[in-house]
């Protein structure tokens, strides 16, 4: 080889230092260009978001060197936020109300059902609440009387049974003894019927009502399968009536007897927290039940002694039967004034006539007014008010649920719970101011009351 002439070894010389320099320069502006962002975020106010890639310490790529970090003119990007803060206010509040009623509707559901496989018990239980209530003031009234509880329960329910067995097997004898009579005076009535269409201005012809009279006939000849399975079915219902029966009876001795003692007993089942609360709305509930009870007793009482007296006058058949059953549909509210008192217009308008039918209209809707707007308000008072929506709403509800047992119940179910509600309402309000922290210092000045200023000089 030949040898590399000088002036060539001083020009590579030359560009080798150039390169050094330019190392040296690249790395200094590294380093003040790091200088400034740490400045920067040292001085940054608080939540603001460096450029993506920027950390506290430079970042390393896969061979190990460290990676420049960005420069401070990159643009800030903000984090994105958590996401429950990312879901409106409006729609969380509505997720939250939803499940919630998700879970009581599926636990009403679930109760609806257990109550409908124990239908049976679950009335005559009722029953047997609506009957103690009834009764339960005799009890007390003989206990203050010095009567023992084991003779002063035995006397108010033999007494109370009594009663009802004697109202129940007056109205059978009524209907027995007056069926006959009845029947003729409704044969009477379709004929009369049958004659004002033919001279009515309807242009009713005798072959039209043959044809519906036929039509009738046929109906119940083909239901005759049906007619009979429904009277087999009767004795089913007969049997489970007495069974009923029973255990209403039962029951409501023992709740007379020892009610206080079961109620303990129900309430060591409540969670230790919310038994002052419950123990509390217990007692004003059964006020508000026996309170409720006592009136449609004496409201339904006063409606069947008015409106029986009425279509007695007028001389209507069946006068004694049809007010007991204006006295047992008065238990319904507002539904069972309506039925009881159409049975009776109906009776009349078949056996007396249009003008008594219209007659005993007047009168029954006299006697329901004169309930509505002065009986109930002054009988049962503020103890049961409840609104006449929720009445219709409760007894509609009350009747597709369980038939006439669940429209009785109703009413008397939304009067305790409303009881119960505003009662448990009350009470954590009281429970909270209690629990309090006591003011101290300037706070109890400040809240302390002060009397007014008086105007005397």
């Amino acid at each position: 080889m030949s040898r590399i002439p000088g002036w060539l070894e001083r020009v590579g010389d030359g560009i080798s230092r150039v390169g050094e320099r330019l190392d040296e320069r690249r790395a200094q502006a590294e380093r003040e260009s790091g200088d400034e962002l740490s400045h920067e975020r040292s001085h940054s106010p608080p939540g603001s978001t460096a450029a993506p890639g920027a950390s506290a310490e430079p970042a390393s790529d896969e061979t190990g060197e460290q990676v420049p970090a960005p420069p401070a003119y990159a643009p800030a990007i903000a984090a994105r936020p958590e996401p429950v803060a990312a879901v409106p206010w409006g729609l969380r509040v509505a997720a939250e109300a939803a499940w919630r009623l998700l879970v009581l509707a599926g636990l009403l559901w679930v109760l609806i059902r257990i109550i409908s496989s124990v239908q049976l018990v679950v009335f005559a239980f009722v029953a047997a609440l609506l009957i103690t209530a009834l009764l339960q003031p005799t009890v007390a009234r003989l206990r203050r009387h010095g009567v023992p509880r084991g003779l002063a329960t035995a006397l108010t329910a033999i007494l109370g049974f009594v009663i009802m067995g004697l109202v129940g097997w007056f109205v059978v004898w009524q209907v027995q003894e007056n069926i006959d009579a009845l029947s003729d005076q409704i044969q009477d009535g379709i004929d009369d019927l049958r004659k004002w269409l033919l001279n009515s201005p309807f242009h009713v012809t005798e072959s039209q009502i043959n044809e519906i009279a036929k039509s009738l006939r046929d109906a119940i000849g083909a239901n005759t399968d049906e007619i009979t399975s429904a009277g087999l079915e009767g004795v089913t219902v007969i049997v489970e009536a007495m069974t009923g029966i029973l255990l209403t009876m039962f029951s409501t001795l023992f709740l007379l007897y020892d009610g206080r003692r079961i109620w303990e007993w129900t309430l060591k089942l409540v969670p230790a927290q919310a038994r002052p609360g419950i123990a509390g709305a217990g007692p004003r509930a059964w006020r508000t039940l026996t309170a409720y009870v006592r009136g449609t007793v004496i409201v339904a009482l006063i409606d069947a002694i008015f409106i029986g007296l009425g279509i007695f006058f007028l001389g209507v058949p069946m006068a004694v039967p049809l007010a007991v059953f204006i006295f047992l549909f008065a238990f319904i509210p507002l539904v069972g004034a309506v039925v009881s008192g159409a049975l009776a217009v109906v009776v009349a308008l078949v056996t007396q006539g249009v003008f008594t039918a219209l007659m005993v209209l007047v009168v029954v809707l006299a006697v329901q007014q004169i309930e509505g707007h002065i009986l109930q308000p002054f009988i049962l008072g503020r103890a049961v008010r409840v609104h006449p929506l929720a009445v219709v709403l409760s007894v509609a509800a009350g009747g597709m649920v369980s038939g006439i047992g669940g429209a009785v119940v109703a009413v008397p179910l939304v009067a305790v719970t409303n009881t119960v509600v505003v009662y448990l309402r009350a009470w954590s309000r009281e429970a909270a101011i209690r629990q309090a922290p006591v003011p101290r210092g300037a706070t109890a000045v400040e809240v302390a009351p002060v009397d007014p200023p008086s105007d005397a000089p």
